[in-house]
């Protein structure tokens, strides 16, 4: 189940709230605990029983690393317990095949097979979610859950399970004891939760559409315009995609009176690819430097480290969006370019212009993303061929493509920017008809999306593979 589904939107949705606020305050974790199940079983029956394992061994780690915090030895031994069963667990089933199948190339390990195993729904966003409450028990940074219900409901809490933001347990272990629910923030989270549906159902999933008819086409009839408009057009399906879901997560976080960080800022608006990484996927970013980058030293200990930390932590930022070498190539590309951005790069972007600044942040995010989608390398290859001028230029069918596009461009290309909120957000603080009539667009955007669904079978959520 996903979250632009119609039997998520007019059924489970409304009735999780309904029995949310049916019952008293007390149980309302044991309310979002079960219909999170509920949710997880929907799509990966077969794989709740390795939910409810993974959360009884970190619920039991927390709780010794929790009453055994003034023994440092004692309490490291069940943090690393903690972490082995927890990656060990991702290991297995996201990249068991993946060693299989290269390992396999070797000529006197032939025999090794992959084992064709199903990656369960949102591991990754889940696995690194249980690591942060066992590591911030151990720093000290977040109280031990005693009650193993609220426990669950913080691993398997249904807004942002599948496939984030990644929720950081000294982020909300207080907000499992005790939130707010109130009609201004029920609101907020009804307006966001809307918003988001919108950017999946009208822009991510037309992007999607477009793209499918690029990226079909045989090599030698791709041009140099077909192929940056398709790379353009999975650029804007990327974001609106992944943001959206952030949205969602975040609206009806705030319905059930849960706060989450945000997870995007504006990325296409970045300067660099340092500020793109500033703004992209702000929690898995978060992450890595919190549990990875600082604990290795950071930038503390000269440049040969920072850069060796840097290169461990992109490593892992590819491979953890798949196994896949594609993925690897793509951390790797991005390290590259932070690191010649670091040495010298930043200082003379400082100096041009901020157009050419976004236009060179642009450039090499959307190569990013070139390598990002294709995970047979060779047709990414002959596709950034076709890029650069293998081909010819342009074709009828490509400037009939075009032009019939440039609406959808144009409007994707502002949804990318922050001032259709600022103009909001303006229009809203000043006059009261804005503010009284703010029912009628939400209304408009929730007929068009759920017209959409109705009428369309292409309905994926990019991120939830991962």
């Amino acid at each position: 189940m996903i979250f632009s589904s119609l039997e998520f939107l007019f059924a489970y949705l409304p009735i999780t709230l309904l029995l949310y606020f049916a019952v008293p305050f007390k149980f309302r974790n044991l309310v979002i605990f079960a219909v999170s199940m509920i949710f997880y079983g929907w799509g990966e029956p077969v794989y709740i029983s390795l939910m409810v394992i993974t959360i009884l061994v970190n619920y039991i780690c927390g709780y010794f690393i929790g009453i055994h915090r003034d023994n440092e030895k004692i309490a490291r031994i069940f943090l690393i317990l903690s972490v082995v069963v927890s990656l060990g667990i991702l290991g297995f089933f996201k990249y068991f095949d993946f060693f299989m199948v290269n390992l396999s190339r070797i000529p006197f390990l032939d025999f090794l097979k992959p084992l064709g195993i199903e990656l369960p729904i949102g591991i990754s966003f889940y696995t690194f979610q249980i690591m942060s409450y066992t590591i911030d028990v151990y720093r000290g940074e977040g109280k031990m859950q005693k009650n193993i219900i609220s426990f669950g409901a913080y691993v398997t809490l249904f807004p942002q399970l599948i496939a984030g933001p990644i929720v950081r347990y000294k982020d909300i272990d207080d907000q499992l004891n005790e939130r707010d629910h109130n009609i201004e923030l029920f609101s907020d989270g009804i307006r966001r939760t809307v918003a988001g549906l919108a950017k999946k159902v009208l822009l991510a999933n037309t992007a999607g559409e477009i793209l499918a008819s690029f990226t079909s086409l045989p090599s030698d009839e791709m041009t140099v315009v077909g192929s940056w408009l398709g790379i353009i057009l999975y650029t804007f399906q990327i974001y609106f995609d992944f943001s959206a879901y952030s949205d969602m997560a975040i609206g009806m976080g705030k319905m059930m009176g849960f706060t989450f960080l945000e997870n995007f800022n504006y990325p296409y608006m970045a300067k660099s690819i340092t500020d793109f990484w500033r703004r992209w996927h702000i929690s898995l970013s978060v992450w890595f430097r919190d549990y990875v980058y600082i604990p290795l030293g950071g930038n503390r200990k000269g440049a040969f480290k920072t850069y060796r930390n840097l290169l461990i932590v992109w490593f892992l930022t590819g491979f953890w969006h798949g196994a896949s070498w594609n993925y690897i190539i793509w951390g790797l590309y991005f390290f590259v370019i932070l690191v010649c951005e670091k040495s010298f790069l930043l200082k003379a972007l400082e100096k041009v212009p901020v157009v050419f600044q976004r236009l060179y942040s642009l450039f090499f995010i959307v190569i990013g993303w070139l390598i990002f989608y294709f995970e047979d390398s060779a047709a990414g290859f002959e596709y950034m061929l076709a890029m650069f001028g293998k081909n010819e230029f342009i074709n009828a069918a490509t400037a009939y493509d075009l032009v019939r596009l440039i609406p959808f461009v144009l409007i994707s290309v502002v949804a990318c920017t922050p001032y259709p909120r600022k103009l909001y957000c303006k229009l809203y603080d000043k006059f009261n008809t804005v503010r009284m009539l703010m029912p009628v667009p939400l209304f408009v955007f929730m007929l068009l999306a759920v017209a959409y669904l109705v009428d369309s079978s292409f309905n994926p959520f990019l991120y939830s593979q991962f």
